[in-house]
């Protein structure tokens, strides 16, 4: 952050003083409540202000922002309906655990006005709590708001009461605090439990790690994946972990939903999991079915209880720490080698890297599984109905967008076909917002928040039509502020995953069809390049855009069916009739 020579003198200018030292970014929509905050921002210079054309899309940029680099940025709205406007965003930042900082105007410091709502209310039903600023304590309480976000991973409001927004300083604050880290509770590893676990994994046939987003903010992936070469561990990922583990020999990819026919195979054949930094929702688990009946299910978390019944023992501790500990207790070290430099024990692993693990699995049948998450049904070129079939569509994009990409997903049906069929390097490359709350409409600001964190990147923003439409002030803002960036809508003509789910049980289907929308046009008139995407020839005109080296945002209007349905919709749909039955 640039040093400043701005004086601090009003209640705003301290806040935006002491946010300077831990944040580079604000996503901003000005009104009353946060007029004079954001006066501050600006005239000091020192973070630098990301317009965008909702209030929802504040909070939204903001999360997508932190999940795409891991840094801290700040969103701000006025008071009253600005400040509801973003309640979905804040409902979503906080159940997904991601830590960012809301600055909002709220009521007087004499009361509330007619129009005024208790905002600390709303928030807290969310999951966010609220820090109020006062005349006196400006830099400590934005202090306070920015060391819970970090500390506890959610996000916090900071409240600037209407009336304090442009005052003076009431007496003498220290200056603003360096940023420093803040780090997680330490949950000390219980020894005894740990030798059992490092024996229960030695001794396994058919080893499986799972790792989670928690194993990537947590800095395990060099120990997991030192382990799993260790114990000849299968490997998998949730949908947040993919790129966890590197994609050898033995990763299987996405573990739930999402896995491929033959990883789901594998998944079920393992006697020991290992579960690390992954919460085991219905998703992951594919309902209950993932693992085998036998399997011994681990769970590494920093969570009090486990997260899912299905678990026999939770290991409590820091995702790295259990990790590297399992290591040592194994013999081995995080590079890979033997903890005191020696050749590997025999039985361990053999000097081509073979553990005693890859012999069970070998015998199973999965011995080299490299590649087996995207074998998938490669789909047709069109679907029956003569629209495009989403498989295909997918399967081509793997090849025709550029590598260093940031995938951004919006919420729908279609959540099934990109981490089925887009690779992605790292956690941070795979951003799916509003799974976590459930909502869609958030993809369009998110590729907002995802491009100002990473502009050396193209941003991929992967959206429904009814999710686009919800959200479209920002394609506006998408156009503006992402160097380069591609906008895939999956366009169906319709609430895809309402049709899958109740139009086949009978529901009336009209509420859930919308009629067909021209997206290419709308791009267009906001100034991105843009092509209807009705047959896989017409990916021609992104590859030669993208092929031209050229900036800007290009709008892939893709026409697809109602037709061709993902699988994890068919498990939902299967698992919701099981339920209905009992």
């Amino acid at each position: 952050m640039p040093a400043t020579a701005t004086a601090v003198s009003t209640v705003s200018a301290a806040v935006a003083a002491e946010l300077e030292q831990h944040a580079d970014d604000v996503f901003a929509l000005m009104g009353n409540g946060n007029a004079w905050f954001l006066d501050a921002v600006v005239r000091r210079g020192a973070m630098r202000l990301t317009a965008v054309r909702h209030e929802a899309a504040t909070v939204a940029a903001a999360d997508a922002y932190h999940r795409a680099s891991g840094r801290l940025a700040i969103a701000t709205t006025t008071y009253g309906p600005g400040f509801t406007n973003a309640i979905t965003p804040l409902a979503e930042a906080a159940q997904a655990r991601v830590p960012l900082v809301m600055v909002v105007g709220d009521q007087p410091t004499g009361g509330p006005r007619p129009w005024d709502v208790d905002q600390a209310a709303l928030a807290s039903a969310v999951g966010a709590p609220t820090v109020v600023v006062g005349a006196g304590n400006a830099r400590a309480a934005t202090r306070l708001a920015v060391e819970t976000a970090l500390a506890e991973r959610r996000p916090v409001v900071l409240a600037i009461p209407y009336d304090l927004g442009h005052v003076e300083l009431a007496g003498d604050e220290k200056p603003p605090s360096a940023a420093g880290t803040v780090e997680e509770p330490f949950v000390s590893i219980d020894a005894e439990q740990l030798a059992g676990v490092a024996e229960l994994l030695d001794g396994a046939r058919r080893p499986l790690l799972i790792a989670g987003r928690g194993a990537h903010l947590a800095g395990a992936a060099t120990a997991l994946r030192a382990l799993a070469a260790r114990l000849g561990a299968r490997t998998a990922s949730s949908a947040l972990g993919s790129g966890v583990f590197a994609p050898d020999h033995r990763h299987l990819g996405i573990t739930g939903g999402f896995a491929s026919e033959r990883a789901a195979a594998a998944i079920e054949q393992a006697d020991v999991v290992l579960v690390v930094g992954a919460g085991l929702n219905q998703f992951q688990t594919r309902f209950g079915d993932a693992f085998g009946a036998d399997a011994r299910v681990l769970q590494v978390d920093l969570a009090a209880t486990a997260t899912n019944p299905r678990v026999d023992e939770l290991v409590r501790g820091d995702a790295r720490l259990v990790a590297e500990a399992l290591l040592a207790l194994l013999g081995a070290d995080a590079a890979g080698g033997q903890a005191d430099g020696g050749a590997p024990a025999s039985g361990d692993v053999d000097s081509s890297g073979y553990a005693s693990g890859d012999a069970g699995w070998e015998a199973a049948g999965f011995g080299d599984v490299t590649g087996v998450h995207f074998d998938r049904e490669p789909g047709d070129a069109a679907a029956p109905d003569g629209r495009l079939d989403p498989r295909s569509l997918f399967h081509a994009l793997e090849r025709i967008l550029p590598e260093d990409r940031v995938i951004v997903q919006d919420g729908g049906h279609f959540i099934g076909w990109a981490p089925t069929h887009l690779s992605v390097a790292d956690p941070e490359r795979l951003l799916m917002v509003g799974t976590a709350f459930q909502t869609i409409g958030l993809g369009l600001p998110s590729a907002v928040g995802a491009g100002v964190a990473r502009p050396e990147s193209t941003v991929v923003l992967v959206s429904g039509d009814g999710g686009a439409l919800m959200g479209l002030a920002d394609l506006d803002s998408v156009v503006r502020t992402v160097r380069r960036g591609v906008v895939v809508i999956v366009n169906d003509a319709a609430y895809g995953a309402e049709v899958h789910q109740y139009a086949v049980r009978g529901v009336a289907e009209e509420p859930m069809l919308i009629e067909q929308v021209d997206f290419a046009a709308l791009g267009r008139g906001l100034g991105a390049e843009a092509a209807v995407i009705a047959s896989l020839d017409d990916l021609a005109e992104l590859e030669r855009w993208l092929a031209s080296g050229a900036e800007g945002v290009f709008v892939a209007d893709c026409r697809v069916s109602q037709q061709v349905v993902a699988p994890y919709i068919v498990e939902i749909r299967e698992a919701a009739m099981r339920a209905a039955e009992r």
